[in-house]
């Protein structure tokens, strides 16, 4: 006679069966700002557009009355603003990365699609810039 090999699994009811997969969108966020290599450019501010996507999971479905249940569209508007007033940048990447450390701080954080254009720059051309994306490894170093 065959012996039963059926396993009894005991369900933990306080973790979660789901993830969520979010993702943040800015779209278009327009700062005047003194950014770039030429002396010029430190000089005079010029319209720089930013668009981000950033993608975060979640084991915990949104908590309507905790703010930090989510990852805060406004917060990282004010993160890149105080990022831009804080020191000139020579180039957009290493803009792009001084947003890419700060926002990773978050650990929920798992990939940031970044995109900044500068508007004025270039005649002909309605805007000229650089598109990132960045995802976290989960490999240990």
């Amino acid at each position: 006679m065959a012996k039963n090999n059926f396993k009894i699994v005991k369900i933990n009811k306080t973790k979660s069966l789901f993830n969520y997969e979010k993702k943040i969108l800015i779209n278009e966020l327009i700062l005047d700002l003194k950014l770039g290599y030429y002396d010029f450019e430190k000089v005079k501010a010029q319209k720089i557009k930013f668009s981000l996507e950033i993608d975060y999971e979640d084991k915990k479905p949104t908590n309507d009355k905790d703010i930090k249940s989510i990852v805060n569209y406004g917060t990282v508007v004010k993160l890149i603003k105080n990022l831009v007033k804080k020191k000139h940048y020579n180039f957009l990447e290493t803009l792009a990365e001084a947003v890419f450390d700060e926002l990773f701080k978050d650990q929920r954080i798992g990939k940031i699609t970044l995109k900044i254009e500068k508007l004025e720059i270039l005649k002909n051309c309605s805007s000229v810039g650089i598109q990132i994306s960045k995802k976290r490894s989960h490999d240990k170093l």
